[in-house]
């Protein structure tokens, strides 16, 4: 069977580098034959100048041309090697760009896909609920800065001499009387406008006690 079909080929597939690799190396051998040719040429150059005319001369000629015929030859050859390769070469660097390429988009793919997944965890409804409860809280909270940094400021009708005239009169009969009377306040006693309606009470503005005092009750 192998007789008539031949046996299947096992040897590895050439690869681009692999020949422009061969073609570079045909065109260093052709470059060895250039030059031997050149230096040949160089040679018959120098002696048809000390010749005369003559039939030797005119042989001598014969075999210069031949070798320039050669010559031209192999830098025919060498051009279309040398363009051979330069396409190689175009092609793999084609063929690295597509491969940049396509690392590219499966990069693109991976990503596109993990934004997916993640922009899918997030409910807008419940981003804009939450933002629209900030909004109140801080509402409510300028409304108490408001309210607890109001300042009592004195009437406009009250008559600023008439309170220094009461003020002064007032610390002269502090003088003559010696001083206050503690015992109509009360030593240590809490003055009533300062008494909740127990020691320790929590103000009426509060809605819940707070926790240490909680603690305490429970206690």
């Amino acid at each position: 069977m192998n007789r008539l079909f031949g046996a299947k080929n096992t040897a590895p597939k050439p690869t681009l580098q692999g020949a422009i690799g061969n073609l570079e190396s045909r065109v260093d051998s052709i470059d060895v034959q250039l030059s031997k040719l050149n230096a040949e040429l160089a040679t018959y150059q120098q002696r048809l100048s000390k010749m005369r005319e003559g039939p030797g001369k005119n042989a001598l000629k014969q075999k210069a041309l031949k070798v320039l015929q050669r010559r031209k030859m192999y830098e025919s050859q060498k051009d279309q090697i040398q363009q051979q390769s330069w396409n190689m070469e175009q092609a793999g660097m084609m063929q690295d760009n597509l491969k940049n390429v396509m690392v590219t988009v499966d990069a693109l793919k991976t990503t596109n896909k993990e934004l997916k997944k993640q922009y899918g965890k997030i409910n807008i409804d419940k981003i804009e609920q939450l933002q629209d409860e900030m909004a109140d809280l801080m509402d409510i909270g300028n409304d108490i800065q408001e309210s607890i940094s109001r300042s009592y400021d004195i009437p406009e009708d009250v008559d600023e001499a008439e309170l220094d005239a009461e003020l002064e009169a007032l610390g002269e009969e502090v003088e003559l009387s010696g001083g206050w009377d503690a015992d109509s306040v009360g030593a240590g006693e809490i003055p009533n406008f300062l008494q909740g309606e127990s020691v320790g009470g929590i103000p009426d503005f509060v809605d819940e006690a707070p926790l240490g005092q909680k603690v305490k009750e429970a206690v």
